[in-house]
């Protein structure tokens, strides 16, 4: 690794849609930088993990929900200043439990034309217009 530089973090995000067309955001309640600000459930994707995978396992650990149905939405890259992400999502249109903040995270289901409103991480306000032309 060249000094300085910053690693690439590779994550998976789901986005629940239900029989209402509202989609599931979730709340960060890390201490970092984006402490309240709300994202589509998910997380890192381990070393040798195939990125449908690490979607089940998360949506497990953050959520409570087991992943039934899903299919690959778009990947995009973001920078941060202090990071570099590259985010996996996945369109998720069946699951079982209902999804519940199992690490203390608020869940707020919001209809897709209203997402602009909410205070979304950097790297997903893409994909909002992306899930507006669906």
């Amino acid at each position: 690794m060249i000094r300085g530089s910053v690693n690439r973090i590779h994550v998976v995000a789901g986005i629940l849609i239900d029989t209402s067309g509202r989609v599931l955001i979730s709340e960060r309640v890390d201490d970092g930088p984006f402490h309240g600000l709300w994202e589509f459930p998910g997380g890192k994707i381990r070393k040798s993990e195939a990125a449908r995978v690490a979607l089940a396992r998360e949506l497990v650990e953050e959520i409570g929900v087991e992943l039934v149905a899903s299919e690959f939405f778009l990947e995009l890259q973001h920078d941060y200043p202090d990071r570099k992400v590259s985010i996996e999502f996945h369109l998720v249109s069946q699951w079982r439990n209902e999804p519940a903040g199992l690490e203390g995270q608020a869940l707020r289901w919001v209809k897709t034309d209203k997402l602009e409103a909410e205070q979304l991480l950097p790297a997903d306000l893409p994909v909002v217009e992306a899930l507006k032309a669906l």
